[in-house]
């Protein structure tokens, strides 16, 4: 097999928690505040939540934002960036990660287990 010709799914989900490390400061809520500009000028379907940000779309879009979130982090003078991430592809069918939430709230809703 040539692994060097090997493509990347065409679409995914990150799930990614950016973590600017030896700030000396407890708030983070600046540099999220960065990394949310960065992902609202990207084009990307994203949502925010309270321990970190889902991204949407095309494979290496995805993963480059999250590369661009480190940069301006690491431009705000932190000089070190960590980021824990969860990556998703399916290749059966186009699920948003809106879609996931909503096939759960509606189970609830008919209240099946």
């Amino acid at each position: 097999m040539d692994y060097a010709s090997i493509p990347t799914p065409e679409a995914c989900y990150v799930d990614f928690c950016l973590i600017p490390v030896g700030t000396g400061k407890i708030s983070v809520a600046e540099e999220v505040a960065e990394v949310q500009r960065v992902l609202q000028a990207s084009g990307l379907k994203y949502t925010m939540h309270s321990a970190g940000t889902t991204v949407e779309g095309n494979w290496d879009e995805v993963l480059a934002v999250v590369g661009k979130a480190h940069t301006v982090v690491h431009r705000r003078g932190v000089v070190r960036v960590q980021s824990s991430m969860r990556v998703g592809s399916r290749t059966d069918k186009k699920q948003t990660a809106e879609d996931k939430v909503k096939r759960v709230e509606d189970l609830l809703a008919q209240g099946k287990s």
